[in-house]
């Protein structure tokens, strides 16, 4: 466990870190993964020029695939065909990661609901609504758990 001092004399200035630069997963089939993050969730995958110099060789090998969110944020995926959670049951968690959540326009909430169900993705909970908004939680392929989530309706 890490200890937080009280003695802490400096830190990094508020907003000095501008944006999450990238999200790296850990995926045991990478064909379901690819499928999942580009054709369910609609994210663009990087290819040729796109793809980041320090990964090309890993991606022409099929280790690794690259998606992009409209707000510019890489998921990187890096294959583990070796790699099991330690509990099947997804519902487990078995990372310090709660879940990773995405941000829709309101007025297309229900559509992506409807996709999850038509593809048979395994839904942890929901539709909620909160005050902030409505969401809906479900489960990647390697059982790691995606929030899709929009403010509320005007």
């Amino acid at each position: 466990m890490v200890s937080i001092s009280n003695s802490v004399k400096t830190g990094i200035t508020t907003g000095t870190l501008r944006r999450v630069h990238h999200i790296a997963l850990n995926v045991q089939d990478m064909q379901a993964s690819r499928h999942f993050y580009g054709t369910i969730l609609g994210l663009h995958e990087l290819k040729g020029e796109e793809v980041p110099k320090t990964l090309i060789e890993l991606v022409a090998a099929g280790k690794v695939a690259n998606f992009v969110t409209p707000d510019g944020t890489v998921i990187d995926l890096f294959g583990e065909p070796e790699l099991a959670p330690p509990d099947p049951d997804p519902k487990r968690g078995f990372t310090r990661a709660n879940h990773l959540a995405f941000d829709i326009a309101p007025e297309l909430f229900e559509q992506a609901v409807e996709v999850l169900r038509e593809n048979q993705i395994l839904i942890d909970h929901g539709p909620v609504t909160r005050p902030t908004g409505r969401g809906i939680y479900f489960y990647d392929p390697d059982g790691f758990m995606i929030e899709i989530r929009c403010d509320p309706m005007d």
